[in-house]
């Protein structure tokens, strides 16, 4: 809320949310639905105007200055701040890997918890749960799952195993007495003084030889650092980062540390969320000071603090001085202290500033500053009839090696005994992350040779890079072309050159060629061919949705993990038997479906209960969220009726990095279907009888 100018914030993250651990024992109990207790890092990114990196750090470079991430070119830093959490993962019990789950990390357990409860109640796995490790959070976590087991009908007990001679070691003798009576009252079985040999498939074997059959095994004991960090050269204890009063690592003045992967040296404590909070604001202050050359804040944590620990049902346990404090109120008091804290991120306050317009300005300069924010992607482009308009007066090719020229999205040259195919396309930034805009942006491009049914070639880059200091500019150009690379070399192409600018936003494109013996064209659709759908519809709205903060950050997750699934494999698979075949992106299924129809003088039908979208669009499109080239594409629309269904809408909704669109022969649908896989669809026929029909 409070930007600092010149500064470009990035957050690196291997999720689309971050759980907020404070509610976990309560969403295990079945008190709350998981989206309770995320914290959506997409819309807040957007919020706090940061670019979001969807990857798992593995290194830092420190003399380079680079964040490793895995599946990716690493990003380079000025300051770097570490807050990556620990593991209760147990490397050293043998089979733990194969057949445990630890209980951090929270998203892993959350999904493996919901399996547990589906395949306990089917009958698949045996009901009982084994938690390895008797402290606060195994206390607290065997009683939340015991209140679920018993909500679902499920007779199992939770086995709630402890190595040493008593459990709860770190808490007063009060609230220990009220945690172990719990225990007891909801059948939890706590054994104390056993040491658990391996975990198998069917559960634990003990270290006396007798074995404790589960169909889950939750491991809840120790906090493990991420073994990358042995390899950085920072100063570590026991494998967490050593840092000061100013939360600055000791060895390294550029990376801080916070959460419970710092090790606070002047003031250890153990790991809990309420100093990883608490260390928030010093973290903000003490940045901003070394970016704008001000003094550091020390940070001193309490010494102790008040613990509330969930009993499963709606009931809470107090630690504090010793005493013993428990009831219902304690937990009604927590559970608002955890939704006033997640109220934080969900009622995000509106910082979107009017854009001043001077007191004379010309006729309609209101209305486009107050429509809908520019879309990226596709959803840059003009209208259809802006188009067809503005190039019509352009002649035909005269060159007898130019086989086609303006009017398809490919041109068509005479190579040799074979037609070379070139195509060209650039976008503007729906994404912060230049890597990710590189690749789509590349995929994006090459899905108009290969709805040619073509092999790419080679491939030219123009780039425009933002205004920036020069060793960004490096590295934001290595990211696009580290990307840019992968994309090409997988594809079969080289990436042969290009043009790079400066300019006032970031723009990334490609042109390619490729290689084809007989095109795919426009206009051998036949009546009788079945229209198949090669990628869902709707990421036009996922993305309108989030420049305005109203996407879900799962959905705008799996958006772009479609947008960077190449059609490479489906080309293949339909080149060969479609009579006519093109890519969806700038104007909808309907208006990619209607230059085929227009170009083979046939008609179609479409059956909308077949047409796949996008997770969250049809939603979005109720709510009334449209990309701003809506209202353009709207038109396409008009012979096939107003669009009165949110799936209407989605008809028209541009794609970035679409999918393709192909008549194929009714006898070979299904065999077609097989090899695609579940996205692909037939979403309707092609008809002799002219123009579009929705059924």
């Amino acid at each position: 809320m409070k930007p600092l100018p010149g500064v470009r914030l990035t957050l690196i993250n291997p999720d689309p949310t971050a759980p907020y651990s404070g509610m976990l024992p309560g969403l295990i109990a079945g008190h709350y639905q998981q989206s309770d207790l995320e914290i959506d890092l997409v819309r807040l990114a957007r919020f706090a105007g940061a670019r979001l990196i969807l990857g798992r750090a593995t290194g830092i470079d420190r003399e380079a200055r680079l964040i490793h991430v895995e599946g990716r070119a690493p990003v380079f830093y000025d300051i770097a701040s570490v807050d990556i959490g620990i593991t209760t993962d147990m490397p050293d019990l043998e089979g733990f890997a194969e057949h445990a789950t630890p209980a951090k990390p929270l998203a892993d357990y959350v999904e493996r918890w919901k399996t547990h409860i589906e395949q306990a109640r089917s009958g698949a796995v045996a009901e009982r749960v084994v938690v390895i490790g008797a402290g606060v959070a195994g206390v607290e976590l065997a009683l939340a799952g015991a209140h679920r087991l018993r909500q679902a009908g499920l007779k199992g007990q939770i086995t709630l195993l402890e190595a040493g001679d008593a459990p709860l070691r770190d808490i007063g003798k009060g609230a220990r007495a009220a945690l172990l009576t719990q225990l007891q009252m909801q059948g939890v079985d706590l054994q104390t003084g056993v040491r658990v040999r391996r975990v198998t498939a069917r559960g634990v074997e003990l270290a006396d030889g007798s074995v404790i059959d589960g169909g889950m095994v939750l491991g809840v004991a120790g906090a493990l650092p991420q073994a990358w960090l042995q390899e950085t050269g920072l100063t570590l204890t026991d494998g967490f980062i050593d840092v000061g009063p100013d939360l600055c690592a000791l060895s390294d003045p550029r990376i801080y540390a916070v959460g419970d992967i710092a090790h606070l040296t002047h003031a250890p404590r153990p790991k809990a969320g309420v100093f990883a909070v608490r260390e928030a604001p010093f973290l903000a202050a003490n940045l901003r000071a070394d970016l704008t050359g001000g003094e550091r804040k020390a940070y001193h944590p309490q010494k102790d603090y008040l613990k509330l620990i969930t009993t499963g049902h709606k009931r809470a346990v107090a630690d504090k001085l010793g005493l013993r404090l428990e009831g219902d109120w304690l937990w009604r008091w927590k559970n608002q202290i955890d939704q006033k804290f997640m109220a934080q991120f969900r009622d995000l306050p509106d910082m979107n500033v009017a854009q001043a317009i001077p007191s004379e300005a010309a006729e309609g300069v209101q209305e486009i500053l107050d429509g809908a924010p520019l879309c990226g992607g596709c959803a840059a482009k003009p209208g259809a009839q802006v188009l067809r308009d503005g190039l019509a007066h352009i002649p035909a090719p005269t060159r007898p090696d130019v086989i086609l020229g303006v009017g398809d999205d490919a041109a068509q040259l005479r190579f040799g005994d074979q037609v070379q195919v070139i195509s060209t396309d650039h976008l503007r930034p729906f994404t912060e992350d230049p890597y990710v805009l590189a690749e789509v942006a590349a995929l994006h491009a090459l899905s108009d040779v290969w709805a040619k049914g073509a092999a790419p070639q080679a491939v030219l880059a123009h780039v425009t890079l933002p205004r920036m200091r020069p060793r960004m500019h490096e590295h934001m150009l290595r990211e696009i072309m580290t990307a840019a690379h992968h994309v090409v070399r997988a594809a079969g192409a080289d990436l042969v050159g290009g043009h790079s600018s400066v300019g006032p936003e970031l723009s990334v494109g490609f042109t390619v060629t490729g290689l084809v013996k007989t095109p795919v064209g426009l206009n051998g659709a036949q009546p009788g061919d079945a229209l198949v759908l090669t990628k869902p519809l709707g990421v036009g709205t996922i993305f309108a949705a989030e420049m305005q903060g109203k996407a879900n950050g799962r959905h705008v997750a799996a958006a772009l993990a479609q947008m960077r699934q190449p059609v490479a494999k489906a080309s293949g698979l339909l080149a060969p038997i479609a009579h006519a075949m093109t890519d969806v992106t700038g104007y909808g299924v309907i208006g990619h479906l209607d230059t085929i129809l227009t170009a083979s003088n046939v008609g179609a039908e479409i059956e909308l209960a077949l047409v796949p979208f996008a997770p969250g669009a049809v939603e979005l499109a109720q709510q009334g969220v449209r990309s701003s080239l809506f209202d353009q594409n709207q038109k396409l629309l008009q012979g096939i009726g107003a669009p009165t269904r949110a799936e209407h809408a989605l008809l028209v909704d541009p794609q970035t990095s679409g999918g393709l669109l192909a008549a194929v022969p009714a006898d070979r649908i299904e065999q077609v279907l097989d090899a695609l896989g579940d996205e692909a669809a037939r979403i309707g026929w092609v008809t002799a009888q002219s123009g579009i029909t929705l059924t």
